[in-house]
């Protein structure tokens, strides 16, 4: 198994990294008034993801579990906004789907991934 030493090389920080950049290209056609509203707040969430887990990656200690527990939470919450923006029909059956896809996966990941750093 290869080494990690960048977080480029770690496949949950990829993963989520890709999720940041789904979510910016769909909150691109979401409607302006959402602005400063649900896309703001889809785009830091989803930013959050990646940033916490590259912190956590630097962090010696305890606390590096924090920075990925921040990362789990800012998925959850991102995991509800993609099911209100379905629901407010701006984005289509398709998309939820992918974005539902995605944050289980991501999911996934990082749940292995912090279980593998307390053994």
């Amino acid at each position: 198994m290869k080494r990690i030493e960048k977080i480029e090389d770690l496949r949950v920080w990829k993963k989520a990294h890709e999720f940041t950049i789904f979510t910016y290209k769909i909150t691109a056609n979401f409607p302006d008034n959402e602005k400063y509203g649900l896309i703001s707040q889809m785009r830091r969430c989803a930013v959050s993801i990646p940033s916490n887990i590259a912190e956590a990656f630097r962090r010696r200690g305890k606390d590096k579990f924090v920075f990925y527990s921040y990362a789990d939470a800012s998925l959850e919450e991102l995991r509800y906004q993609f099911l209100l923006s379905y629901e407010l029909e701006y984005i289509n059956k398709d998309e939820y789907n992918s974005a539902k896809q995605l944050a289980d996966e991501i999911g996934g990941m990082l749940n292995r991934w912090v279980k593998s750093l307390k053994k």
